[in-house]
């Protein structure tokens, strides 16, 4: 098989990415539109994320926040958003960058996309090289009840809405329909 030189898995990742700035940059101007809300997932250790001591300490990995009804402060950069929330009743200013987010999901369309971590030069030299994997768009199904539909890898998610308490459920919970299903862009390509 020869070599990706164009490296398309990094520029559709790129461009999904300008997918959440734009939904972001909206949401900031406009507000949360009819019962949009998002799940944003995001590695705490990225560089250039800034948060508490407290919250980088309960969450070493990643982290989940929720942009629903008790943010504030919301803006958007080229490169990360900043945004105001309250974690148990403490209010904090969280920094992301773009390229920290690992996972960005609307539960009340199930839209969701996934993005592949981008090592760090420290990270990648010690890594075994292997082929970078372009995000993988969630398809428009479907959460089945009792799933939530991101979780952090860390000691759980905590909700921007002040309360440390379980995802809300889908609307589409007992209505029989399938679960979501998440398609690899590995699948369509030729295998040699």
């Amino acid at each position: 098989m020869s070599k990706d030189v164009l490296r398309y898995d990094l520029m559709v990742q790129e461009a999904l990415k300008g997918v959440v700035r734009k939904i972001l940059s909206e949401a900031a101007r406009d507000g949360l539109p009819g019962e949009h809300h998002f799940y944003v997932t995001f590695r705490t250790g990225a560089p250039g994320v800034r948060l508490s001591q407290r919250l980088r300490e309960k969450h070493p990995e990643e982290m989940t926040i929720v942009l629903q009804h008790q943010f504030w402060d919301l803006s958007v950069s080229e490169h990360a958003f900043e945004v105001g929330l309250s974690f148990s009743g403490v209010p904090e200013r969280l920094l992301v960058p773009f390229d920290a987010v690992t996972t960005f999901f609307d539960p009340s369309v199930q839209f969701g996309l996934k993005f592949e971590t981008q090592d760090t030069p420290e990270e990648a030299a010690a890594a075994e090289p292997e082929t970078a994997e372009a995000p993988t768009p969630l398809p428009a199904k479907p959460v089945p009840a009792g799933v939530p539909a991101v979780k952090s890898k860390a000691a759980g998610a905590e909700e921007a809405d002040g309360d440390d308490k379980e995802a809300p459920a889908s609307e589409s919970e007992g209505d029989g329909r399938g679960s979501a299903e998440v398609v690899s862009l590995d699948s369509f390509r030729k295998k040699t």
